[in-house]
């Protein structure tokens, strides 16, 4: 594509500038255009990549020609060599100048490099300048903090006289902002003519009132300061949706809300988003005449936040934040979601690393656990063993009743933590169903699961299960496992058995039989340690026969089941 420009015009334009300027307006564009797609979108989304990988080729092609690019900045716009190259008037925080010059910063200098490693950074440092509060930290203060290396600065020491020098890299004084209307007339003819109100000012203005009435005012002006307009705007749009049946103007309003759910998502504005979602709904069944595709499309809010993709990208955003609570606004939009969210809020409960993220899911996950119960049990069985596991959680803190079914599918058919973690969670639940599952483990091929099928029946007190474990202490398998689980078994029997158990615990401890040898030490001393649990009379008689063992491991065991009981 050739320049429109004429031959000559150029030739000038080079004879004053060391390159053509149209290269650094191209690039500057470039990145203007990228500030706002960092704005507007998340960094995974299409939209926002296009824009970055533009913004470097522009780069990449002015440093074919220039070994750094010194930009002035203004009010309203950012100059190269005394030509400007962004020119957007108007204070405001869209306004890319105004962002840099409002803080103090009036040079910058580009070098090669930029656009690999600190091009993003500082995007991000642009868009919390955006929307940082007054107590936050500064755009200037932001950049000292980073210590760019291909990235340069000068600002003006703010609060300082108009003439005093540049200083680089250091925001070591920072002050009021001098306007150009304090250049030209000086600060207090600019302060007496601004237009700007302060609080201040009504103060000094209410002496002719008394004191209940300026009260009223200070809180009529406090009220109308800290009202949110957001809210207000969709309210009028849904009011407006709800009198008009055209279906045209419905179907604009509809997309006005889509853009500007967007658009509150990716500022953060959580309570607005969840407003937005909230009060659709309530116009959806309220609105009159409205078409079944109207109705879908204001339902279509909900859908789509809550589709595992765009709760990802949203989880994402969240990890690196840093979420001071109460966040009552992001609870209040996670309240909105529907059912089939659940499955991404408890897998991220599971892998996030952000504390105070993971407490809000753990507090959206139980509610909507508990108001969707047949999505938490359809999730036992879901094939992500993160959720998989926060739903076995899940379902056993809250003793969900339903899960028991899926819950003994898990024990029998799951991996071995899954399995643990689903026969902790029927323990939890308790019903005589779920215990029944937990007995019917005490026969798995796996030992782990033995063990903890066992240790659970006994912390639970369930007796019923006492004539199974004494089957299993009798059987050849049994006597060959590991001492772990022979203590596991004995003293769960101890405790579930009662006095009914020891004749069986004191056959193995102290019975003599002809032919054949006494039980191996690991099992009398077990039985013991058993027979300790027990503690009635019966068994201290029993373990007090066994006293003068001659195995020494014996001797030990009673010794310690007898001061036990």
């Amino acid at each position: 594509m050739t320049d429109p420009r004429s031959n000559l015009a150029i030739e000038e334009e080079l004879d004053e500038t060391p390159f053509s300027v149209a290269l650094v307006t191209d690039a500057l564009r470039l990145f203007a255009k990228a500030a706002r797609a960092h704005q507007l979108y998340l960094p995974n989304n299409p939209m926002h990549a296009r824009a970055m990988d533009s913004v470097r080729e522009g780069f990449l092609r002015l440093w074919k020609d220039a070994d750094a690019l010194e930009l002035q900045i203004t009010d309203s716009d950012i100059r190269w060599l005394g030509r400007p190259v962004i020119e957007e008037p108007g204070r405001t925080s869209d306004s890319l100048p105004w962002l840099f010059y409002k803080d103090g910063i009036r040079e910058l200098t580009i070098l090669p490099g930029f656009e690999d490693s600190e091009l993003a950074v500082l995007f991000q440092l642009i868009q919390r300048s955006r929307l940082a509060s007054a107590e936050d930290d500064d755009l200037l203060t932001l950049l000292w903090e980073h210590e760019f290396a291909f990235l340069q600065y000068r600002y003006v020491e703010l609060a300082v006289d108009v003439g005093a020098p540049l200083v680089a890299h250091g925001p070591e004084v920072i002050g009021r902002i001098v306007s150009p209307r304090e250049v030209e007339t000086g600060p207090e003819e600019s302060l007496a003519s601004s237009s700007f109100a302060r609080m201040d000012e009504y103060d000094s203005t209410l002496y002719f009132l008394d004191d209940g009435e300026i009260d009223y005012l200070q809180r009529a002006i406090a009220d109308d300061f800290s009202s949110d307009l957001k809210t207000k705007v969709v309210a009028s749009l849904l009011d407006t949706y709800e009198k008009e049946s055209d279906p045209t103007v419905r179907e604009e309003i509809a997309g006005i809300l889509e853009q500007l759910f967007v658009v509150m998502l990716s500022l953060a504005q959580f309570r607005t988003a969840a407003y937005i979602m909230r009060e659709a709904i309530v116009t959806s069944n309220r609105a009159p005449g409205i078409l079944d595709s109207e109705k879908e499309r204001l339902l279509a809010l909900a859908d789509r936040l809550s589709e595992p993709e765009a709760l990802n990208q949203l989880f994402e955003t969240l990890e690196e934040l840093v979420l001071k609570p109460p966040q009552h606004d992001l609870l209040d939009l996670f309240s909105q979601l529907r059912p089939n969210a659940l499955g991404s809020v408890l897998g991220w409960i599971g892998r996030s690393r952000n504390a105070e993220l993971r407490a809000l899911l753990e507090s959206a996950g139980s509610r909507m656990a508990a108001s969707h119960t047949a999505e938490l049990v359809r999730l036992i069985g879901s094939e992500d063993d993160v959720v998989a596991f926060e739903a076995v959680r899940r379902a056993g803190s809250m003793k969900t009743a339903a899960a028991v079914q899926a819950l003994a599918a898990t024990v029998a058919h799951g991996s071995s933590d899954m399995r643990i973690a689903a026969i902790n969670a029927l323990a939890q639940i308790a019903t005589p169903g779920a215990m029944a599952a937990v007995e019917r483990a005490l026969e798995d091929e796996d030992s782990d699961i033995r063990v903890a099928a066992v240790r659970v029946l006994a912390s639970r007190g369930y007796a019923a299960a006492a004539p199974r474990i004494e089957g299993q202490l009798q059987t050849r398998t049994f006597k060959e496992s590991s001492l772990a689980e022979k203590m596991a078994f004995f003293e769960s029997y101890g405790t579930l058995c009662g006095d009914a158990g020891t004749a069986l615990l004191s056959d193995i401890l102290n019975a003599r039989r002809l032919m054949r040898p006494r039980s191996p030490s690991e099992l009398r001393a077990c039985a013991a340690v058993a027979l300790g649990k027990v503690g009635t009379d019966r068994a201290l008689e029993a373990l007090q026969r066994a006293g003068g063992d001659s195995d020494l491991i014996v001797r030990n065991a009673v010794s310690r089941a007898v001061r036990g009981g």
